[in-house]
């Protein structure tokens, strides 16, 4: 029962709040495919973060999308940017989401100008917000906060370390007085080589009733053109190979097993990039019958990107349409 506990809660911690925020911490070392050289004084590139050890192989991936959606950007300033999204759907209700992001310039940081405060919320009244600081060259804080209308569903605290071959990260998710529950989360990731990376990752939770920890193993080793990444612990494992084929095609797969649910998942994407046609398509297909595939289309000279996908389960016999613009 703690097991399950903590794969559904680490799971829902990861897709609500990390992934939006993975770049806002930057790779810092993790080029897309390539091996990292030594730097002009022999020391070996930072690993990044732990979150981002598959994402060469899950940016391939095309974004299931459905309905009409309609996205307008807007830069106000040199320091605030909003964006309007407008989704009519079929399958869900219709929405509104309000996005704002205020920048500021960061002589510390790798980034020019890196997002420090971003909030979004829904016509439904939810709220997801995000801070980042960067304390040092080296450390960097962050606070993520999540409402599902008038409650509260998230809360988490971050710090990262940063040094010149290792990151070391602490999250405290969702911590409770009252109820005396909390969620510890450690990530450690080590370059023994110019290709290798090694690391870990410790879940921990207390409750009233329970109590217990995962620990999940991480290495990545990187080719000229390819990485190959792989997780493993109690909880499964998962694995993940990218690899750049030429300047305009890229390819991954992916691996997974989970000893909760005992399934097993086995994914293969792409991305096709035709400069001269200013198109991106990225397609899927997997073992659970799922095939699909977005189209992206630059509107030159318009300031505006037009987006088409689709997705057929085969298994459920389903299909989903959607058709997107995104402007600014």
């Amino acid at each position: 029962h703690v097991k399950l506990l903590l794969s559904l809660t680490v799971q829902r911690i990861r897709l609500k709040v990390c992934g939006p925020l993975i770049w806002l911490l930057g790779s810092h070392g993790q080029c897309a495919g390539l091996v990292n050289p030594p730097g002009a004084d022999g020391r070996l590139p930072n690993p990044g973060s732990f979150d981002g050890l598959h994402r060469n192989c899950k940016d391939l991936f095309p974004q299931q999308i459905e309905g009409v959606k309609l996205v307008i950007n807007k830069t106000l300033s040199s320091f605030f940017k909003v964006s309007h999204t407008f989704h009519l759907s079929a399958v869900a209700p219709s929405s509104y989401r309000f996005h704002g992001e205020h920048l500021q310039s960061d002589t510390d940081s790798k980034q020019t100008d890196s997002p420090m405060l971003i909030g979004e919320m829904d016509s439904s009244g939810s709220l997801n917000a995000h801070s980042l600081f960067h304390l040092s060259e080296k450390i960097r804080a962050k606070a993520v906060f999540q409402t599902q209308q008038a409650q509260f569903v998230t809360w988490q605290f971050e710090t990262e370390y940063r040094g010149s071959d290792f990151t070391a990260a602490v999250t405290m998710a969702n911590p409770d007085i009252l109820r005396e529950s909390v969620i510890m989360v450690a990530h450690f990731l080590q370059s023994v080589s110019p290709q290798l990376v090694l690391g870990g990752e410790l879940v921990y939770h207390r409750g009233r009733a329970e109590e217990g920890g995962i620990l999940t193993l991480a290495g990545q080793y990187s080719g000229p053109n390819w990485v190959a990444t792989l997780n493993a612990g109690k909880g499964g494992a998962h694995a993940s190979y990218y690899h750049r084929a030429n300047k305009q095609i890229q390819v991954g797969v992916e691996f997974e097993v989970s000893t909760r649910t005992q399934e097993t998942t086995f994914s293969f994407g792409y991305q096709m990039e035709l400069p001269e046609a200013k198109m991106v398509f990225r397609g899927m297909l997997d073992s659970r019958c799922i095939i699909g595939g977005v189209l992206e289309k630059r509107l030159y000279p318009l300031p505006a990107t037009l987006i088409m996908g689709a997705f057929v389960n085969h298994r459920a016999d389903k299909l989903q349409v959607g058709l997107g613009v995104n402007v600014g």
